[in-house]
């Protein structure tokens, strides 16, 4: 028996992984975080299999469904949002698994960023402008922030910042951020990324908080950055007419000119 802790992407059923879909389909019992996580997945469920949305439980009770479906011998399709890899609560569950003797798997998913940016149609991560990504959020009930990490700290690295959880923040994150990225500095707000009812709010700094209306309040990314204008950046040396690489020596004396790749292998 083993849980299977799959990431379910950010929200468009199809954007699940093939990986993951087999897996919840070879899984009796599926816990779900049903907040997050489309209906349309738990499609893949085999017929007859328990289906369990943990939205209204506490820790102590999906730890509880697990060790039933353990004491069964049923595998368990664990299914969060997104990726596992950041705010899934995946942790704790894996620490109280391990604590039981209970066999643990994971599979990754697509990111609500990688989404996000996919909607605006761009790369975070343009030449001359930024080589970085910073996934960060602002402090939250559920999670303080450890000292440190803060936005002005990392809004002093002039990276791409994909803002979590923070929406609700807003007038904070422009305060912090605006000092070191200055008010004309562009910003998107993706809300509800590749959901049917996705919605794209672009801006600057300045004038962010003043676009939004009521009706975000939550499930909405905040990315800010120089390299979200689009332009103004340098083109990469990967596709350079002179550039030597192992595909594509430029000279007989370049030290790709005999690489092949059975070479690199053995």
């Amino acid at each position: 028996m083993t849980v299977h802790f799959i990431g379910a992407g950010p929200g468009a059923p199809d954007l699940l992984t093939l990986r993951g879909r087999d897996i919840i389909a070879s899984c009796p019992v599926c816990l779900y975080a049903g907040s997050l996580v489309p209906e349309a997945i738990l499609d893949h469920c085999p017929n007859g299999a328990t289906i369990i949305n943990t939205a209204p439980m506490n820790l102590d009770q999906i730890m509880g469904e697990i060790q039933t479906a353990h004491e069964a011998g049923h595998d368990v399709a664990r299914l969060h949002s997104g990726d596992l890899s950041v705010w899934s609560a995946m942790g704790e569950q894996m620490r109280r698994l391990r604590e039981m003797g209970i066999p643990v798997s994971v599979t990754p998913g697509v990111p609500s960023f990688a989404a996000a940016a996919a909607s605006l149609g761009a790369e975070l991560t343009l030449p001359g402008l930024a080589q970085s990504v910073v996934l960060t959020r602002t402090p939250g009930r559920a999670s303080s922030m450890p000292e440190g990490e803060t936005l002005t700290n990392f809004a002093a690295t002039g990276a791409t910042l994909a803002i979590h959880l923070s929406i609700q923040n807003i007038d904070r994150v422009v305060a912090d951020l605006s000092p070191a990225y200055g008010a004309e500095c562009p910003v998107a707000v993706v809300f509800r990324a590749s959901w049917p009812d996705e919605r794209i709010i672009r801006g600057t700094l300045g004038d962010i908080a003043g676009k939004l209306d009521d009706g975000i309040t939550r499930t909405a990314l905040i990315l800010v950055g120089p390299a979200l204008a689009g332009e103004g950046f340098d083109e990469s040396c990967l596709y350079a007419v002179d550039y030597d690489r192992r595909y594509r020596p430029q000279t007989a004396d370049s030290p790709w000119a005999s690489w092949t790749p059975e070479s690199e292998n053995g």
